[in-house]
């Protein structure tokens, strides 16, 4: 299993730390889009780096259009000399459309689309034919000299699909070299759930488990003098993932819909600080490993075994997180 960390500090110190990961023994490097814009990072990673996979993790896709991210990714993957990961999800609509003005309809649909039209520019660029790609969300249908790429000596990117619910998941499985598990989820929901849908996906693309890598960010809180802090932590993340309704499948799974409602309803009324009560002690412990350092990568066998091929943390001493 490879283990892949997660860096969010801003460009001053992408680097220094994208180093600090690969010196460590980490196998790749994540830099999600959070405060921070996920692809100049990368940059500074890649130029810092030999050897760890470079990773958005995740970009946000509707954020942007095929033409704009397969430019990109293709100078990060020139840069990287082959080492960069295009890490795509959809967000969800109410930041789509409000927080990026963007427009939003039928994600699972419009995601397998946008790949499709990356793939499609990048074989343009490497095979040297006109680009003629036309679909029901993106159309792009002109490529001069002045903006061609040319052939990428380092093949095309890999792309990496973050997924929560069944629909998005079996995109993956049809159309991702890799599948980003959201951080909220159980190991019954993945087995139950993500699993089957992603094999799905696979198949009827006429592909199997060997065709794509599964990456799952750990939930964890490692034992320590200050765990009672450390778990009021994991509390307030869990509160907040478990407020969007995009995500309330995971909750149904295990009978907790109503407190799914609960904490939507906290939320809108701005009661961040006390979202976290909501969440049980059963609930803790299903989504969260909460174990001794020593322990950790045992439980971790222990819950998802070989189903899963990269094992996402972060760069903090009590919470683990994704």
């Amino acid at each position: 299993m490879k283990v892949d960390v997660i860096v969010n500090d801003g460009l001053a110190t992408a680097g220094p730390s994208a180093a600090a990961a690969e010196q460590g023994g980490y196998d790749g490097v994540l830099f999600p889009e959070v405060a921070h814009d996920p692809f100049l990072p990368a940059a500074f990673g890649a130029a810092a780096t030999e050897r760890v996979d470079l990773f958005t993790g995740i970009a946000v896709a509707f954020a942007r259009n095929p033409m704009t991210v397969a430019v990109t990714t293709s100078d990060l993957h020139r840069l990287s000399e082959g080492r960069f990961v295009l890490g795509l999800g959809s967000q969800i609509k109410a930041h789509v459309t409000r927080r990026f003005s963007m427009p939003w309809s039928q994600p699972a649909a419009r995601m397998r689309e946008f790949i499709a039209a990356m793939r499609a520019i990048w074989a343009a660029w490497d095979e040297g034919t006109p680009l003629h790609f036309e679909g029901e969300f993106y159309s792009h249908t002109l490529m001069t000299p002045m903006f061609d790429h040319g052939p990428n000596p380092f093949g095309t990117p890999r792309v990496f699909l973050a997924g929560v619910g069944p629909a998005m998941t079996r995109v993956a499985g049809e159309v991702a070299d890799g599948f980003f598990s959201h951080g909220f989820t159980t190991p019954d929901y993945f087995r139950d759930v993500t699993v089957p849908n992603l094999e799905a996906g696979l198949a009827a693309a006429g592909r199997t488990r060997a065709d794509i890598e599964v990456s799952l960010p750990l939930m964890a809180v490692v034992k320590g003098p200050d765990l009672d802090a450390r778990i009021a932590g994991a509390r307030t993340t869990l509160s907040f993932y478990g407020s969007t309704p995009a995500y309330r499948g995971v909750l149904q799974h295990h009978g907790w819909e109503g407190i799914g409602e609960e904490l939507t309803r906290r939320s809108k009324e701005g009661d961040w600080a006390a979202m976290g009560e909501a969440v049980t002690d059963d609930m803790l412990e299903t989504f969260t490993i909460i174990a001794d350092e020593d322990d950790l990568a045992g439980e971790v066998q222990r819950r998802y075994g070989s189903l899963i091929d990269r094992l996402q943390t972060a760069l903090d001493p009590g919470i683990v997180r994704g």
